[in-house]
Order: C-alpha cells, then structure tokens, then sequence
C-alpha cells in the first residue's frame, strides 16, 4: 500500500511557511544564528532557533498541566498549519481513526530545567511546573488532546532517528488498517541540557557546523517541528513515503560502526521496501552531521552504494541538528523539493567551506542553484542515531508509479 504524505506543517529556523523554508534553502541562506541565551561555560553557541519567540507560539492553555511545555507549542505551531486538512479527515473517518506518532528527544526537559534552577532558590517547586512535562510521550498526548483524538498516539525517542522511526511506524499503523491517517513527524526544543551535554562530548562546533570538510568540527544544535499528515489516499501533494529502511549498529553507544555496515542496511532496505535501484535515486539528503565519524562512516556507505555521481547535500548547515526532529525537518525539506511548484527541480545546496576531506570517499555535493533540469522522481533521506539506531527514508513524486 502507498503511503502519501499529503500535508506539511513545519517550523525551523529557515521559516515558518513553505514558501519562506524553501527559498532560503534555495538560495544557501542558512538559519543557523549565534546565541547567549544557550551558552556553554559562558561561551555563546551557534544554533538553529526558531524565529519566534515564547509570546509568539500558541497557547496551551487548554491542556493540562502535565501537558503545558515549549516543545508541545512548537508542535502546536505546525499542528495549526495544517489542522483545516485533518479536521476534514477527522469528520470523515472519526476521532478513533486517526493516530499520532512522533518523535522527540528533549519533550519538556526545559520546563524541568526551570523548575529545578527555581528549586535550588526559594527550596520548591514553582506552581506551573508537572514532572509529566519531562515525559517523552507529552507531544503524542497534546495533539490527541487538541485535536480529540482517541486513535494510537504515541512517540519515539531514539535520538536522532526518532522522527524517521515515527514516520515508519506510522505507516505500518495505516498498512495493518489500525488507522485511516496519522498525523506524524517530530518537535524538538533547544534546552541546556542537550547543548551541554554534546559540548561535554566535544560535538558541537564553535562555528557553523561544515559536513565532510577537512576542518569539520561538529554539530550545531537547532529545533522545529515537521508534521505530516499521512494516509493510504493521495491528495493535491503527490509526494508518497515509499520506503523505509531500520537498523542497529550495537557497536557503540555514541559511535556509529566506522564501516557504515548498519547505515547500508537500513538504506538497502529502503530500496527494497519502495522496489527501486540505487541509481533511479534523485538526491540524497545525507544525516550529515559534521563530525569526524558520522561522515565518514555516511559518505563510505553512500558511496559505496551509490558511487559520486548522486547529489548529496547535508542541511544541518540551514537547520542545525534538531535531534529527534531532525529526520522529520529533513523530510520535510524534500518534500518541498518536489513539488510541482519546482519544475526544474532545484536541490538543497551543501553549505561548507569547500574543502573535501581528502580521507573521504568522492560524493557529488550539491551546489547553490544546482538543479537537475526536471522534478525529482525519488529522494532519499538518512537519519543515524546514538546507539547505532539507522533510518532511512525514501520520498517518491506520485508514489510509486512511473
């Protein structure tokens, strides 16, 4: 069964419509911005922060306490983009019907920051702080509950695959007919902990992160949300999750396996799972981290299966690595590649200094303004994770048809 992925709502820091994320993709002009507020050992960081402020997002006030978190905003804030398309859904099928599964990996780690910085001041706990805010399923449960929903809703936290792994498990909800529609994706918020705890690692680099250069240094951290709302129907968008591929490395806990060996895995599955070769690929949008071993152990399997001549870019460099919602941010950008309002089918650019690390296989990165000349047919998107946890995702125009 097809899987179409017929609405995007999205918040970044390229943007918060279609049109705004697209043509600062397009045009290499990235979101990545320097910021005191989420500093480390009084060192400013480099992030990807979403260009509103708190005021700015949408209430929560009709939810619960437990539920009240910025992270569930930002959620809300691509929720509204395209609530007008799943509530016609939700008339349709019925509340119990329709699933919500996402990934994440802070949920509301920031409200317990707070409340713990307000703790250790006044010796309690402030009134508008719940432990329920920290609980990794929060983001699952503000949707439902906003939208009243009574279908599957629920999230994945596997790091920096999560969103891709909600992805696939939402259209396996919609293969076994549990559902009718998922509203599926991923939300993640800056907090000091993840920033801290990548610095501690000495992963995040003093700069805009530079992917498969020789003078790469490490991530930048960023946040947003991508929804998309996925069913067995195709709508105006005829952009279908094709295929998906899931693997484990249990090499390391931090480490991907140096030969790329799980990353393959997962990729080779995505092309079985969508019935299509290696080369009927358009463009890749690589996991692209910045550091020293993600990208060589990435740019090993890619060329090892898909040899120098696919486009490959990194977007970290726009967005940042948004953690747990980094692969639905990802998807999402492809996903905007291929709409029919590209028809020369224009490609993210790779942003980096130019200067290829000479110990790294050969890879074709896309420069700015590069365009293939039509719409992309099929798109890959990859997306590998602490503790060996590989995703691959394969977008294909009008599914899988030809």
């Amino acid at each position: 069964m097809t899987i179409y992925l017929n609405a995007l709502g999205m918040i970044c820091s390229l943007g918060a419509t279609h049109a705004g994320i697209r043509q600062r993709l397009f045009a290499g002009d990235s979101g990545l911005r320097t910021s005191g507020r989420h500093a480390y050992e009084d060192a400013p960081r480099i992030v990807g922060s979403i260009p509103f402020s708190d005021e700015e997002l949408p209430t929560a006030a009709h939810l619960p306490l437990r539920e009240r978190s910025r992270n569930n905003r930002v959620a809300l804030a691509a929720l509204a983009q395209i609530r007008p398309e799943v509530e016609t859904l939700i008339a349709r099928f019925g509340p119990d019907r329709i699933g919500v599964v996402l990934g994440t990996s802070t949920s509301g780690i920031a409200e317990g920051e707070a409340a713990f910085r307000h703790y250790v001041a006044h010796g309690k706990f402030p009134a508008q702080f719940h432990y329920g805010q920290q609980e990794l399923g929060s983001p699952a449960a503000a949707l439902a509950m906003t939208l009243g929903l009574c279908g599957p809703a629920y999230v994945h936290s596997s790091a920096c695959s999560s969103s891709a792994k909600a992805m696939a498990s939402a259209a396996r909800l919609i293969n076994m007919g549990l559902c009718d529609a998922v509203i599926s994706g991923g939300v993640d918020t800056l907090c000091d902990f993840t920033i801290a705890g990548f610095s501690s690692l000495d992963s995040v680099s003093a700069e805009r992160c530079n992917p498969l250069s020789i003078n790469r240094r490490g991530i930048n951290i960023g946040e947003g949300a991508a929804l998309f709302l996925m069913t067995s129907e195709a709508a105006a968008a005829t952009v279908a999750l094709c295929g998906w591929g899931e693997s484990s490395d249990a090499h390391h806990i931090s480490a991907p396996d140096p030969e790329g060996v799980g990353a393959a895995l997962a990729i080779r599955q995505a092309l079985l799972r969508a019935a299509i070769a290696p080369e009927q690929i358009d463009y890749i949008n690589l996991h692209g981290t910045a550091t020293l071993q993600n990208d060589a152990m990435e740019s090993k399997a890619i060329h090892q299966l898909f040899g120098a001549k696919t486009p490959v870019s990194s977007t970290k460099s726009f967005t940042g690595h948004a953690l747990g919602a980094a692969s639905a941010i990802e998807a999402g950008l492809c996903w905007l590649t291929m709409q029919d309002d590209n028809p020369t089918g224009i490609l993210p650019p790779h942003l980096w200094d130019g200067q290829a690390d000479p110990a790294l296989p050969v890879l074709h990165t896309v420069r700015v303004g590069e365009s293939l000349g039509r719409p992309p047919r099929y798109v890959l998107s990859n997306s590998f994770a602490f503790g060996g946890s590989n995703a691959a995702l394969i977008l294909g125009r009008g599914g899988n048809a030809d």
